[in-house]
């Protein structure tokens, strides 16, 4: 019964058989190659526009490559103060931006608001005592397992619009965020206002790909080279285009997401019908965290499950964790099965029948 992440896991079958078919033969390099070639067509496609595509291996290179081309080094990037961006890339945004500044901003379940936009604006002193603030950086889903909808994205691309910032969408699990909020890429991107995603596929399926998708396509002009200064330039770019190519073939990423996504759901459910147990955040992507009294969360963990205890900064004054209580992260995958959802609810309803 294993929780820690959807990273965990391998990759999928399909992922991996394509991953073997491409590395017969030989074929050009540093993406001068046919699966790069048809990925870059699948994924204008996939997001109904021409774009730039950027293939690389991880999501931090993707996160810090982005930030760096829409934040210069004199500059200040805006993110959730509990992002990825923010906490989880050992200053590589920070690093490939050229010490550009990076500033957290407050907001319930990892989400930013219009209103917190406008009132760190109102905040700044102006002049040069501090970096200007440049571009604002959101994940998609957040770290606390809730999705923007396309609505919420359009408000805060307004928001910043007349102050000059770009946008950038953290978007590890985005095939999670698309199938809870039942909208398209496009919505969910450009006509939104996003200027550049990271669009991941290690989390849902993949072995290692990740690709920088520049939607403002001025953004991308020198981006081949910030790419091949960052060591992401690949000489055998197919094995990764070969990935991203059957991930896309005939929605193969939504039938990964969706089967993470429900196992979420039905661990959600089973869990917040047990007394003494409710959620931190509502249930919307392969993320689950409820709220639970210490010691039971001692007997899941001596009965074999594996989760993490999770940051209850970002929850709602009125869903504050008591003295006795922990909030736990737990992420479904592809490979999640129901029997490992159902043994963890049992063993819960057990402890709380005492």
């Amino acid at each position: 019964m294993y929780f820690l992440s959807d990273n965990t896991v391998g990759a999928s079958p399909k992922i991996l058989d394509a991953i073997v078919k491409a590395n017969a033969g030989h074929a050009g390099s540093y993406g001068a190659d046919a699966w790069t070639e048809r990925v870059e067509k699948q994924l204008r496609g996939f997001f109904e526009c021409d774009l730039d595509v950027f293939l690389v291996t991880t999501g931090t290179a993707a996160n810090a490559l982005a930030a760096a081309a829409i934040c210069p080094p004199w500059g200040t990037l805006i993110t959730h103060r509990e992002s990825h961006v923010i906490d989880d890339e050992c200053g590589a945004p920070e690093f490939f931006m050229g010490g550009a500044k990076i500033v957290g901003l407050p907001g319930i379940g990892g989400k930013i608001t219009p209103e917190a936009v406008h009132a760190h604006f109102e905040a700044e002193p102006g002049g040069t005592r501090r970096p200007p603030i440049k571009g604002l950086s959101i994940a998609q889903g957040t770290e606390f397992g809730l999705a923007y909808s396309p609505q919420e994205i359009a408000a805060l691309s307004a928001a910043i619009r007349p102050h000059g910032l770009k946008l950038h969408m953290d978007g590890a699990r985005f095939s999670n965020a698309l199938i809870a909020q039942g909208c398209s890429p496009a919505e969910m991107t450009w006509k939104s206002g996003v200027d550049v995603l990271s669009l991941g596929g290690t989390k849902n399926g993949c072995l290692m790909a990740e690709a920088v998708i520049f939607f403002d396509r001025t953004l991308a002009e020198d981006f081949r080279f910030r790419r091949k200064r960052g060591g992401q330039t690949l000489s055998k770019q197919r094995l990764i285009a070969a990935q991203f190519e059957a991930f896309l073939d005939q929605d193969h990423w939504r039938e990964l997401a969706s089967h993470a996504n429900a196992m979420a759901r039905r661990l959600a459910d089973g869990l917040t019908g047990i007394p003494g147990i409710r959620l931190g955040w509502a249930q919307q992507i392969n993320e689950v965290f409820p709220i639970m009294p210490r010691a039971m969360w001692g007997y899941l963990t001596a009965q074999g499950v594996k989760c993490y205890d999770w940051s209850e900064t970002s929850l709602a004054p009125e869903n504050a964790v008591a003295p006795d209580e922990v909030i736990l992260r737990f992420v479904t995958s592809f490979e999640t099965h129901a029997d490992e959802i159902d043994g963890v609810v049992a063993r819960a309803r057990d402890f709380a029948k005492g």
